[in-house]
């Protein structure tokens, strides 16, 4: 009567074992994605943390998103200063917001210089309504922008994409990703929806020399030569 009972119990142990195979195995896959955040100082995306991660099969995206949000599950249930935030297209570990003025203590000798009220509005301009010509975003604004955009362009938050497809070919400013990180967005769409912000952009001829790089000096002198006559502000 024992060894039917024995057996038993040894199948349902081994059941056990199975189920628990799984959850091992997003667990162990959760902290491999934490361990390259941690090494990372920039946003991976989930095709480029599956790359990393050999993982094959159907959905590997998806898997990456599901042990991602068991990082965060786990994060917030420890009260972990830090959550795995979607930033530029990618994933990276950030504090938590409450925690910036101890921060900011911390950083304040690295701290980027504060962007002046007509260079926040310059490239509130662009980032709704790129790619935008420089006459266009003066013509918002009533007041000439050239010097406005060279330090946008030397902070690498706004770079040349292309030009339009009229008479003197100007140049289109359009934001790059080092904007999205350094004000903290996902990606554009992510964007707060301001009503009659947004407006059909021209038409864009490409140009690869330039759309190669978040703000060159090429950039600069460019945006230079486009500058024209006209008030000024910074």
């Amino acid at each position: 009567m024992s060894e039917p009972q024995t057996k038993r119990g040894d199948g349902i142990a081994e059941a056990a074992t199975l189920e628990l195979e799984p959850a091992e195995a997003h667990t162990r896959l959760s902290a491999q994605i934490e361990a390259l955040l941690l090494s990372s100082d920039r946003p991976l995306s989930e095709a480029r943390l599956a790359e990393l991660l050999d993982q094959a099969g159907p959905g590997p995206e998806k898997t990456i998103r599901e042990a991602v949000e068991q990082l965060n599950d786990e994060y917030e249930r420890t009260g972990r200063s830090f959550r795995a935030q979607r930033l530029a297209g990618g994933w990276q570990l950030l504090t938590l917001p409450i925690f910036g003025e101890l921060l900011a203590k911390l950083h304040h000798d690295r701290a980027q210089a504060r962007l002046s009220p007509a260079a926040l509005e310059t490239l509130a301009i662009i980032a709704y309504r790129q790619p935008i010509l420089r006459a266009q975003i003066e013509a918002i604004r009533g007041v000439g922008c050239g010097e406005v955009l060279r330090g946008l362009l030397e902070r690498r938050l706004v770079k040349i994409v292309g030009r339009a497809e009229e008479l003197g070919r100007p140049m289109l400013y359009g934001t790059t990703t080092h904007f999205l990180k350094v004000f903290g967005i996902g990606a554009l769409d992510d964007l707060p929806h301001v009503e009659g912000l947004r407006e059909q952009p021209p038409a864009v001829a490409p140009v690869q020399a330039i759309e190669s790089a978040d703000g060159p000096a090429a950039d600069r002198s460019e945006a230079g030569a486009d500058q024209g006559n006209g008030e000024t502000d910074s």
